[in-house]
């Protein structure tokens, strides 16, 4: 084995970028948990005032989605915990697992909503179809601007993905809502409430089927959507002086940061250090790593992979 170098590729700006990303993050889940909150209230009210129990359902069903929201919300603001000795990624994995729980409520919210709305078709209730399509269109505009707060940087981060997901979910839910009620109220057609529930049922169980794999994956260290490994490997393998490339490892942190392990044989040259930055600058601009640990070895093979081919007894 040679010299080992580790390099994180972490500038004092990088950090400060990081943590202002982070704020913005946390602010963004705070106003819309508020926002979703404020709304699940006013629902409630109009449903109590209306007797209309398709409202107090809703309102039900949005409070589960508060506890989403401030599930992501919490996760959020884990994340910006600086690290300790015990936990020295700090809790940015916490924006890994905060997704999976939003996905497997949007799953389990889908498949009720669908068993009740069988339920219905045979014997649809009497819904007030006014106070419905009013308060839906103040959930439709709570929703889509909830939903925009999420929206930046939704596509690096999980958690945000999550919680932008579930509100689109909501305020498709909403304009459903809207569009029975006006069926409902010019042409009677009291199936249409279940109808509709059923069709965006199904549109939110197959996004949250999607979203509940990738939340899995990436808590089980997958490769993140859009870095291929192996073109990863054949970058490493190309650089200048590098004779061999083995234990690459790619995997998600959470909160937009990518890191990755590898181990480089580079025997006939001894730059290591100028090596290390030009090659942690380009895996952050090629591929989004930014967290990336290299160690150079000057030897023609690794001591783990000795050790994997020795034969036991």
């Amino acid at each position: 084995m040679g010299v080992a170098h580790a390099h994180h590729g972490h500038s004092r700006s990088h950090g400060h970028s990081r943590d202002h990303v982070h704020a913005h993050a946390t602010r963004a889940f705070a106003i819309a948990t508020l926002l979703n909150l404020a709304y699940t209230a006013i629902e409630a009210w109009y449903g109590f005032s209306t007797n209309s129990l398709a409202l107090l359902s809703d309102a039900l069903h949005n409070l589960g989605d508060v506890a989403g929201l401030a599930l992501a919300w919490g996760a959020a603001a884990l994340a910006r915990r600086a690290p300790t000795s015990r936990h020295t990624y700090g809790w940015r994995r916490a924006t890994l697992l905060s997704p999976l729980a939003n996905a497997l409520l949007l799953v389990g919210f889908a498949g009720a909503l669908i068993g009740e709305s069988i339920q219905r078709f045979s014997a649809p209730p009497q819904i007030p179809a006014l106070p419905v399509m009013v308060v839906a269109a103040i959930g439709i505009a709570v929703n889509l601007g909830a939903a925009m707060l999420m929206h930046r940087g939704q596509e690096h981060d999980l958690n945000r993905r999550a919680a932008f997901l579930h509100l689109m979910a909501d305020a498709a839910v909403s304009v459903a809502a809207v569009l029975a009620g006006l069926g409902m109220a010019t042409l009677g057609w009291e199936w249409l409430d279940p109808a509709t529930a059923v069709l965006v049922s199904l549109v939110v169980g197959v996004s949250a089927f999607g979203l509940l794999r990738e939340s899995f994956n990436a808590a089980m260290d997958a490769v993140p959507r859009g870095i291929d490994h192996s073109e990863v490997e054949t970058y490493l393998v190309g650089l200048e002086g590098v004779a061999a490339v083995h234990h690459v490892h790619i995997w998600s942190l959470g909160a937009g940061e990518i890191a990755m392990t590898a181990h480089l044989v580079r025997p006939l040259l001894d730059d290591h250090d100028a090596f290390l930055d030009r090659v942690t600058h380009d895996l952050d601009h090629r591929f989004g790593i930014n967290h990336p640990t290299l160690q150079v070895e000057h030897g023609p093979g690794c001591e783990h992979d000795l050790h994997d081919r020795a034969p036991h007894h």
